[in-house]
């Protein structure tokens, strides 16, 4: 098969003719679409692929669709979050509702057990999903050989050929190193995030090192079952995205559940030791270093586009300082090359499932020929899945500021809804910020029960261009949480009747 270069009226260049030459003598499937990585991203491109009528190949050198997300990430660490919450709520809330047990006790090896039965079935059920939408699954290292061109080490042995008009990249990413590699992770002291959710034993005491949603998640986890948790960052506050006046009130509830908090300080090493490992510190700013003595390490310092071993740099796919593949923002499209494209966690933007998924649709729905593919940055949200729950969607407050957008906001507590006083979980409150002109919702940040669910509501106002009256003038049923979201409009609007 000829292979092109991309680019109008030039001819395959040496490398591309060094890969067609690789390839000869080997049968290579055609297939409309392509992807590389069965994570959210890919898993849901492949199927809305399949669903437009498009002869679909998935490959995925994990062995288990899902990706990070289903795997080691978010499905597995809501589980133990969902599991570790239930036995706080046995320990400090259900005897005040005459609810008592005796010896209240926990088993981590079956909540590990439970864990793993939920990433099974989820994992399974994208297979399912791939064979009733007849996307074809290959499990094996893919990388490309060429702009249409596919090659895959097969997880069984021996590798496969492909061809495909067009290919997505959607391969994800990995945990952070340490900047300047002061701790490196070796998954028994010193943890990522893969480590922290398969610990065989609560430890006494661990450092989380970074102050963002997954090691507070975690460290959230392990703290509920009786660990001493400490959290050293690097900068001044802690999930740093948040909206400021959420994030106050976060890093509160968290100092009140015990957790301490290191900030502006940087951890510039570690002594691992038999019983555990010492924490090397300093402030960030310059001046004496302490140490911490703890049984485990938490490495929780982002993540990075997994790019390597994919042969972008021998087709010529650049990418950024980050990692990070170089697209065009409005078609996915690698520069140069139309028949590629990349999403998620491999392209700029934050790194969350449901963006990559949207993405995922997105540039399916532009392969095929559809003008609706379209992603709305601006309505993305964000949520933490501590005890309470943080989200956020749109502007904060500060980057209004920093805009000079004039704006209105306003706020209200769960402290006043009904519902949340009812079940004695109302700590928090909902957060709104309008244009100051025309009372469009640009942003909408709140801390409190169900608030990854709650977003929801002002993900959709966003979307459709709502004013906070419009959501303020919505029946919400009687009593729920929701009706939080609708009392903080109505105070963005004029002033909220529950509460003031």
């Amino acid at each position: 098969m000829m292979l092109r270069s991309g680019r109008s009226g030039l001819q395959s260049p040496p490398f591309h003719r060094a890969f067609q030459n690789a390839s000869r003598g080997f049968a290579s499937e055609a297939y409309d679409v392509a992807v590389i990585g069965g994570g959210p991203g890919g898993y849901v491109a492949a199927i809305k692929s399949a669903q437009l009528g498009l002869k679909t190949v998935c490959v995925e050198k994990r062995g288990a669709l899902g990706g990070t997300c289903l795997n080691v990430g978010c499905i597995p660490s809501k589980a133990l979050l969902n599991i570790s919450h239930k036995y706080h709520e046995m320990l400090h809330d259900y005897a005040k509702m005459g609810i008592s047990f005796d010896n209240p006790a926990f088993d981590v090896a079956k909540m590990m057990a439970q864990k793993e039965k939920s990433v099974k079935g989820l994992t399974g059920g994208i297979e399912f999903l791939f064979k009733r939408n007849k996307v074809d699954y290959i499990k094996g290292w893919g990388k490309l050989t060429g702009p249409t061109e596919v090659s895959v080490d097969l997880n069984e042995g021996g590798s496969k050929q492909l061809s495909a008009k067009n290919i997505i990249i959607a391969t994800g990413s990995d945990p952070a190193p340490m900047p300047g590699g002061s701790l490196v992770a070796d998954e028994k002291t010193i943890l990522t995030s893969t480590g922290a959710i398969a610990l065989e034993d609560v430890p006494k005491k661990m450092v989380v090192v970074g102050g963002g949603y997954i090691g507070l998640e975690l460290g959230s986890v392990w703290g509920r079952l009786g660990a001493e948790i400490e959290v050293v960052e690097f900068t001044d506050k802690i999930a740093g995205t948040l909206d400021g006046e959420v994030g106050k009130a976060f890093q509160k509830t968290l100092e009140k559940q015990g957790m301490k908090f290191h900030l502006g300080t940087k951890v510039v090493g570690a002594e691992v030791h038999a019983n555990g490992a010492t924490v090397i510190t300093e402030p960030a700013k310059g001046g004496a270093q302490s140490k911490i003595e703890c049984d485990k390490i938490l490495l929780s310092v982002g993540r990075v586009p997994f790019t390597e071993g994919l042969g972008l740099e021998q087709l010529g796919v650049t990418k950024d300082k980050m990692g990070r593949v170089d697209v065009d923002p409005h078609t996915f499209q690698v520069p140069n090359f139309p028949s590629l494209r990349a999403i998620g966690d491999v392209i700029v933007g934050p790194m969350l499932a449901h963006k990559a998924e949207e993405e995922g649709i997105a540039a399916v729905e532009l392969i095929a020929g559809q003008g609706a593919g379209h992603v709305n940055y601006n309505a993305i949200p964000g949520v933490v899945y501590t005890h309470p729950e943080v989200a956020g969607v749109g502007l904060t407050e500060e980057q209004c500021k920093e805009q000079k957008i004039a704006y209105k906001k306003g706020s209200f507590p769960f402290a006043a809804n009904s519902r949340a006083r009812t079940n004695d979980d109302s700590e928090g409150l909902v957060k709104v910020i309008t244009e100051a002109e025309s009372d469009k919702v640009i942003g909408a940040h709140m801390i409190g029960p169900n608030a990854g669910e709650l977003i929801a509501e002002m993900v959709l106002a966003i979307e459709y261009g709502a004013a906070s009256e419009d959501v303020a003038r919505t029946c919400h049923a009687h009593p729920t949480l929701s009706e939080a979201v609708k009392e903080a409009c109505m105070a963005a609007h004029g002033k909220p009747i529950h509460f003031g």
